[in-house]
């Protein structure tokens, strides 16, 4: 089949609810909040004008939503849903049954800060309250990789050896709401990639019925939990065997991390989602400046890829992590992962953790190059949390 694809200038909750409508499940519950809100109303009008045949469900709140997808996964049916912030915190029972239940549902989330105060912009404090709930967790730099991780979750969620629900995080309003050129594939490439649903112990299938749901106690729970834990390191394997896929197919290369001029770097910053984007604005300017730095980006954050950073950042004089969420009385959640990861390694870098960005704080490029100049001169200390735009 040929690959043509159609470039258009579109906000990432288009090109999420166009991935979803060439995917076409085959129910969507969702409730609306503000910034995902938009994901749901394209979608929606798909639904309204015969675009696709999905049956969608708008019920009256997220814990609802999930709900309704929970149900209709365990039917045998492709379900998504999408939600933000808040919406996500009430489907926190729910989401955790998903997991539990290994339903492969796709759940683009669009990150915002969770109240209080209220706030309706951009941080991970959202997805970060999810992190050890079972969902394998992907974070898009762009408006392209959160159309792309859309399509290519649906694969990875119903893939026999991990049958695990996935969540696509893409950043409030700095993704969502703004505009960036996007490669469409054709319709029927991206039907052909995800293929159809292969459900397993549906309950639609009266001629072996399943009991979904029963009482787990002492007896059997702890089993259960073993079993998310190997679909969950199963990840491992069969991501890059569907990323070689896609590749293929649409000429895109994904892999758990992706490294930015990390060939010679001696200082190297990690980070989540968009602002990746103005970190390798400032590598390249400190790379002209003459100073060896580069970056590193998480594609995937749960299952975490230590083996992985191992290998990139062993060695290196100095790693700085950036967070965009904060875990109260304990280290930033990526910086925590990060530096777990690096102490079995031969060559420890000096480590640094910094948040950024709460509530939709701007992250400038004054800012990065900050944390980088602090690196480059050995002013890092690993049990030190600094912060970026902060007024103190």
């Amino acid at each position: 089949m040929e690959r043509v694809v159609e470039r258009v200038a579109v906000t990432g909750a288009e090109a999420v609810a166009n991935a979803m409508r060439q995917i076409e499940p085959d129910v969507v519950a969702a409730y609306p909040i503000t910034p995902q809100t938009p994901i749901v109303e394209y979608f929606a009008r798909f639904v309204a004008d015969g675009v696709v045949r999905t049956e969608m469900i708008p019920v009256e709140s997220e814990h609802s939503a999930m709900s309704a997808v929970v149900g209709a996964a365990a039917a045998g049916a492709r379900a998504m849903t999408a939600t933000s912030a808040n919406g996500l915190a009430l489907m926190h029972e729910i989401v955790y049954i998903a997991a539990s239940y290994r339903l492969p549902i796709v759940m683009p989330v669009v990150n915002r800060a969770l109240s209080g105060p209220i706030n309706i912009h951009c941080d991970h404090s959202d997805a970060m309250a999810e992190r050890d709930s079972g969902w394998i967790q992907l974070f898009a730099e762009t408006n392209q990789e959160a159309y792309d991780f859309t399509i290519l979750a649906v694969r990875l969620a119903e893939h026999e050896d991990v049958r695990l629900p996935v969540m696509v995080n893409l950043d409030g309003f700095i993704l969502s709401h703004g505009v960036e050129p996007v490669e469409f594939y054709p319709d029927e490439l991206v039907k052909k990639f995800v293929g159809e649903l292969k459900p397993m112990y549906p309950l639609l299938d009266t001629e072996h019925p399943v009991t979904w749901g029963p009482l787990d106690l002492y007896d059997y729970y702890f089993e259960h939990k073993r079993q998310q834990i190997e679909a969950m390191e199963n990840v491992k394997k069969v991501f890059p065997e569907i990323a070689k896929e896609f590749e293929e197919t649409f000429g895109r290369k994904y892999w758990f991390v992706e490294p930015y001029r990390m060939e010679d770097a001696e200082h190297v910053m990690v980070a989540l989602g968009s602002t990746n984007s103005t970190i390798k604005y400032v590598v390249d300017e400190l790379r002209e400046e003459g100073y060896k730095v580069g970056s590193l980006k998480i594609w995937m954050f749960r299952p975490f890829p230590k083996e992985q950073l191992q290998e990139l950042l062993n060695g290196r004089k100095s790693v700085v992590v950036l967070d965009r969420a904060v875990s109260f009385g304990a280290e930033a959640p990526l910086y925590e992962a990060v530096k777990s990861a690096l102490y079995e390694v031969a060559a420890r870098p000096m480590l640094g953790s910094y948040v950024y960005g709460l509530g939709g704080r701007d992250i400038k490029p004054e800012h990065i190059r900050k944390a980088f100049e602090d690196a480059i001169n050995g002013n890092l200390i690993a049990d030190e949390q600094r912060y970026l735009g902060l007024r103190e």
